[in-house]
């Protein structure tokens, strides 16, 4: 099925998501979350894609979600669902097109070429580390229109701490990208020409490493900060034994020893 408000290229072992709605500053209608979940997952699924990087066309990365298709439309999915089914919401979760990126175990980067709003800022505190354009703003201004922020009440303070967090998030002020560095929100800042050259450069780095051993990596960290040290340990341990039956462990010592760049299959 093509893609018609997202691009999803693969380049080498990267796989390359591109929000592609400029004419709205890559606002997320409920069919650009719909592609958005679909190419990550197409992303996810590829043995040849070992790192995924998410970007906007044009001047943003993305404004957050389509007022009128999301909100204002009367026969949008969203619109249904809270009015017809909001005695369920204890049972139910509503989920945006990246919340899959809290859930895969491959290594995501997010090249954010300018503002990242709303749930656009969320699809970047999703992807574990953000390369951003000199040209970048980040903002969770949810409450100026009477909603909650989504997956940056559960990101934010991982990332900037809980005081920073509840400042931005309840002020909804948006801030530039040197701010963004400074309090640790993004890795790095870039000149913005040279923000997707960086950002592969990045991704192909992680790349060049054995894939099962990142994710796995990926997986501990995010384990780790969610379950209790016996039981992570149990799940290292485990994770540990696995890692020295891999083809790639083998080559990566032999590499060593024979002083050669090695050669990882993901196997």
């Amino acid at each position: 099925m093509p893609y018609e408000h997202v691009d999803y290229t693969v380049d080498g072992h990267i796989g390359i998501v591109t929000i592609n709605r400029p004419e709205v500053m890559n606002a997320l209608s409920f069919q650009t979350h719909q592609e958005l979940a679909r190419a990550i997952d197409e992303a996810d699924e590829n043995h040849d894609v070992r790192v995924i990087v998410i970007t906007g066309s044009g001047a943003a990365f993305c404004s957050g979600d389509d007022v009128n298709d999301i909100f204002l439309n009367e026969d949008s999915p969203a619109k249904k669902y809270t009015e017809l089914q909001l005695g369920y919401l204890q049972k139910e979760t509503i989920e945006g097109g990246g919340s899959k990126l809290l859930t895969i175990n491959k290594p995501t980067i997010a090249a954010v070429n300018g503002p990242a709003v709303d749930y656009g800022c969320d699809i970047s505190l999703m992807c574990d580390m953000r390369m951003a354009s000199e040209r970048a703003k980040f903002g969770e201004v949810f409450l100026r229109v009477g909603l909650i922020p989504d997956e940056a009440q559960l990101m934010l303070p991982r990332l900037v701490g809980l005081a920073k967090a509840y400042e931005l998030m309840l002020t909804t002020d948006i801030i530039d990208a040197q701010e963004a560095e400074k309090i640790g929100l993004v890795n790095k800042v870039v000149p913005h020409q040279e923000l997707m050259s960086a950002t592969l450069a990045l991704a192909g780095k992680i790349a060049s490493k054995p894939p099962i051993a990142a994710k796995l990596t990926k997986e501990g960290v995010r384990r780790g900060l969610n379950m209790p040290i016996e039981d992570w340990k149990q799940w290292y341990s485990q994770s540990l034994l696995y890692c020295f039956t891999t083809e790639d462990h083998k080559e990566g010592a032999l590499a060593f020893i024979e002083k050669r760049a090695p050669v990882y299959k993901g196997k």
